[in-house]
């Protein structure tokens, strides 16, 4: 059986704290996907339809307001109830707490591979405990995760410093990153994504650019060294307002590919 993954729209950015913009990703990031610019094969030779099905869910209606998180972790759990890997679509990285919410209530705790400029483990950011610049405190603190590795990470300051000592993460700074740095990881793994993660050479459409940057040939490398089950993903904070000659949209319809073709065939591997 070909592998089932769900698209899903989360345009949400309530919880940004400097620029606005990325809840408008998601129709432009679908746009790339299936724009006649490219094709749908992958860079591991699958393709998408004929290897594994892709079924795009559409946007979730969400308001901004305390409801949005029910509705992203009813989005997610009814994904992986039907047997399907959920891949959502940012909005601001806030929305990562009520998908891994859902992803733990069906597998337990997992390992998460986050790709990100900026740690994202603030104990609260300019007064909001739910900003895009804390939810991997959130994550920790209710344990529902059993690793954090984040790579491209490059804005280290004291107190994510000791925040990432407080919940044990393991962290691939950008200064030291090389492939073979990177921590073994094995599944069940969930990938988040922050565009900025990347240089903004290859994404500049993000809102809170940072220089020396992963490459997307680097990327595509980190995601090569998946082993284990990739039970779902998140692609976020890609802002439209900044793109260039919609680079950064092209780059994110990409990483969606990539990213489920290299879960596709790790569940290949393991059946």
């Amino acid at each position: 059986m070909k592998a089932l993954f769900h698209l899903v729209g989360a345009g949400t950015d309530i919880n940004s704290s400097f620029e606005r913009g990325a809840a408008l990703a998601p129709p432009l990031i679908r746009q790339a996907l299936w724009s006649d610019r490219g094709n749908l094969a992958c860079e591991n030779g699958m393709e998408v339809g004929r290897d594994f099905t892709l079924e795009d869910r559409g946007d979730l209606p969400l308001g901004e307001d305390p409801e949005d998180d029910i509705l992203i972790r009813n989005a997610v759990a009814a994904s992986l109830t039907g047997g399907a890997i959920p891949i959502l679509l940012g909005g601001d990285h806030a929305v990562t707490l009520p998908i891994m919410e859902a992803i733990h209530a069906h597998y337990g705790p997992v390992t998460i591979l986050h790709i990100d400029a900026h740690p994202d483990l603030y104990e609260d950011f300019e007064g909001n405990p739910r900003s895009h610049a804390s939810p991997f405190a959130r994550i920790m603190e209710a344990g529902l995760a059993a690793r954090l590795v984040q790579v491209g990470i490059r804005t280290l300051n004291r107190h994510c410093r000791e925040q990432a000592e407080r919940f044990g993460v393991e962290i691939v700074e950008m200064r030291h990153f090389a492939p073979d740095r990177i921590p073994h990881i094995s599944g069940p793994v969930y990938i988040s994504l922050d565009m900025d993660g990347l240089d903004p050479a290859c994404a500049p459409g993000v809102s809170h650019a940072e220089p020396g940057g992963l490459t997307v040939r680097e990327l595509l490398s980190v995601l090569d060294g998946i082993s284990g089950e990739i039970v779902g993903a998140d692609i976020v904070e890609f802002n439209p307002r900044f793109d260039i000659n919609g680079v950064t949209a092209i780059t994110a319809a990409k990483m969606i590919r990539e990213i489920a073709s290299r879960a596709a065939t790790n569940r290949k591997g393991k059946s």
